[in-house]
């Protein structure tokens, strides 16, 4: 019996070389409140979830990083508003799965850094 369970995700990681670049995708281009930055981190707040940007200490931790999906009520809107900004997608959103009467729908994009990751909405039909 696990007595020490995991009881949420805390913070996660994206690993970056271009600090400054990457703070304004982050804030500017994605909308994500800043919470604070110091030398090689940079703090943000994704709806109670930590996003830390950091350049990494060794090469071993210098590789793109997971695919982070950022849920919107409105991928079609979403979408037109981030093109506007200059964020550049992989493809247009598209439908992913249908579960019930519930579609998922993606798109994927590139931040400054290379990373993939993707918008992404659950809209009921």
């Amino acid at each position: 019996m696990i007595t020490n369970k995991i009881q949420k995700i805390g913070q996660i990681a994206v690993p970056v070389k271009n600090m400054d670049t990457a703070i304004d995708f982050y804030k500017e281009k994605l909308g994500l409140p800043l919470l604070f930055n110091m030398d090689n981190l940079a703090f943000f707040d994704c709806n109670g979830l930590r996003l830390l940007l950091s350049i990494p200490e060794s090469e071993e931790f210098a590789n793109a990083s997971s695919v982070i999906y950022f849920q919107v009520n409105d991928i079609n809107t979403s979408y037109q508003e981030l093109i506007e900004k200059g964020v550049t997608f992989i493809d247009e959103p598209h439908l992913i799965a249908k579960m019930g009467q519930t579609e998922t729908w993606m798109a994927f994009f590139k931040d400054t850094e290379d990373n993939t990751h993707a918008l992404m909405s659950e809209i009921q039909v």
